[in-house]
This record gives structure tokens, C-alpha cells and sequence, in this order.
């Protein structure tokens, strides 16, 4: 396969509806906690590396693939003494879309793993094999400037997505294997979710879960890497960011995602996306 050359972008720059890089890096990247507006695939091919979706801290072998969506805060903590080889795919909605009126719905995979709050696929070997087959043909139709190479790019993207989504869905109720997690810590997550609106504080939420501010704020970024305040904020701003693409003015993204200050708010958009809400509304 061709190899891409890695940088910490994590927004698509073309108008096409995916981007797929394969990337091998001999000193290992320092990633941070982020999230994408649209689907990740992480095809793991080589390395040491941890990485922790949410709360869940998954120990990657060769051949592991990811599946996160848009509000997935997830972060790989890569560890010196191997190079780091991977293949990542980014999606976009309308990249599926093409597919729903003939009944295949391959974003089934993302939205199941995301359900059941378990994001890691372990291909068998025959399907590693054709995964790995289907790579080296899309990076050789990505490098060509024959006629029809964007189609057959398409067509063989179509083919892996199937396999992956195959893989998914035939070892999903296997037993988790290789990750780290709290059933407490996940309880909490799920909680700020659903009330990521309202009011959260580290006070309050100690007391809804009775367990002390100093623990909860020790295991909590024990098993996020995060403060909660930090998570919280996280969230937040990646709902405001869907809402400001969907068309809504930065006011009420304002509102809808939780902040009561807006100053708050357009400071943590900024820190977080490098640009003012309202410029990002504009370009979306």
C-alpha cells in the first residue's frame, strides 16, 4: 500500500464523501482526546498502542478495527519499540446514503457498536486476509490516474465496508477481550450523556452516584483520561459543532448543547475547533 504522511488535521478537506489514508509512523505520534464529524474506521495493522473510546481503554492486536462516530471522544496512546502502522477511513453520511434505497444500511456497524458501548471488531483470519486485499487495491486505484480509478476506489471501499460490517455483526456477542473499563465510570458516562443540558457539577454528580468528589474525580480520569469538567466540555462543544451544521445560529447551539455563558462557549468552540462558532456555521 502507499503510504500517507500523518498530521494532526481531523476534519476531511476534500468534497468527496470519504478520505482514506494509510499511515506508518517509525516515532510514535502524540495524539490528543478528539472527535470527528463523521464516522471513523481504524484498521490496526502494526504497533503498541492503547486506545481508550469513551471511557474504555482498548489493548490493540494487529487486525483489530474501530468503529467511532461523530460524538465518540476517543484518543490511541502509542508506546515506543514498534512502528506504528494503521489504516484509517473517514465517512460521511451521505457516503451511506447512496446505499439505504436498495436496503443495505452499512452504518449499522457504528451505530450498534455505539449502542452497546463496545467499539472493537476481531476479524478472523480469512476475513483479515481479504480486509488487507482490498486496502492495497483501494491504495493502488487512490494512486492511479487511469480512467475510472475514483470509481473503482468506490466500488472496492463499498467491498470492505460489507466485509467489515459482516465481521461485526457475526462476532458482536463474543466476550470482551483486552479492555480495560468500570461498570461505575460507565454508569457515569451514561448519565452525563443523557443529561449533558442540565446543570452537571463534580458536587452533584458525586451525590447522585454516592461516592466522594476526590474518587470520582480520580477514577474518572483513570478510565477517561479526562477531568469530568473537561469531558463535559468535550461534549458539549462537539453537540453545539452538529448543531451548527444542521443549520442552527450559534445561539441557540449555544443553548441546546448546555452552556449557560456564552462567552463560555464560543471560548471552549474556539479552543476546541480553532475557529469561531460563526465562521464554522458559515463554512457548514
Amino acid at each position: 500500500m502507499n503510504k500517507d504522511i500523518w498530521t494532526d488535521r481531523q476534519v476531511m478537506l476534500g468534497k468527496s464523501a470519504f478520505e482514506f489514508y494509510h499511515y506508518l509512523d517509525s516515532v510514535p505520534p502524540k495524539v490528543a482526546f478528539h472527535q470527528h464529524p463523521f464516522y471513523e474506521l481504524f484498521f490496526f495493522l502494526d504497533g503498541n498502542v492503547n486506545y481508550t473510546i469513551e471511557g474504555k481503554t482498548y489493548k490493540l492486536r494487529p487486525g483489530d478495527i474501530l468503529l467511532t462516530n461523530s460524538l465518540d471522544i476517543h484518543r490511541p496512546e502509542i508506546f515506543p519499540g514498534k512502528p506504528y502502522e494503521r489504516v484509517v477511513v473517514w465517512l460521511e453520511d451521505r457516503f451511506f446514503d447512496q446505499l439505504l434505497a436498495g436496503g443495505d444500511d452499512l452504518a449499522s456497524c457504528f451505530a450498534d457498536a455505539a449502542r452497546k458501548d463496545y467499539r472493537r471488531i476481531r476479524p478472523s483470519h480469512s476475513s483479515l486476509i481479504r480486509l488487507r486485499g482490498l486496502c492495497n487495491q483501494i491504495s493502488q486505484a487512490q494512486g492511479s490516474r487511469a480512467l475510472g480509478s475514483y470509481t473503482l476506489v468506490c466500488a472496492y471501499l463499498f467491498e470492505f465496508l460489507v466485509e467489515v460490517c459482516r465481521c461485526y455483526f457475526e462476532t458482536s456477542d463474543l466476550p470482551r477481550e483486552d479492555v480495560t473499563e468500570s461498570q461505575k465510570i460507565n454508569r457515569i458516562l451514561d448519565y452525563i450523556n443523557q443529561n449533558i443540558t442540565r446543570n452537571l457539577t463534580l458536587d452533584g454528580i458525586a451525590r447522585q452516584f454516592y461516592v466522594s468528589k476526590f474518587y470520582l474525580s480520580k477514577q474518572f480520569k483513570r478510565f477517561t483520561g479526562m477531568s469530568i469538567y473537561q469531558y463535559i466540555i468535550k461534549k458539549r462543544v462537539t453537540i453545539s459543532r452538529d448543531l451548527l451544521r444542521a443549520g442552527a445560529s450559534v445561539t441557540g447551539a449555544c443553548m441546546e448543547c448546555g452552556f449557560n455563558d456564552y462567552s463560555n462557549f464560543l471560548k471552549a468552540f474556539k479552543r476546541e475547533f480553532n475557529c469561531n462558532p460563526s465562521d464554522f456555521g458559515r463554512r457548514h
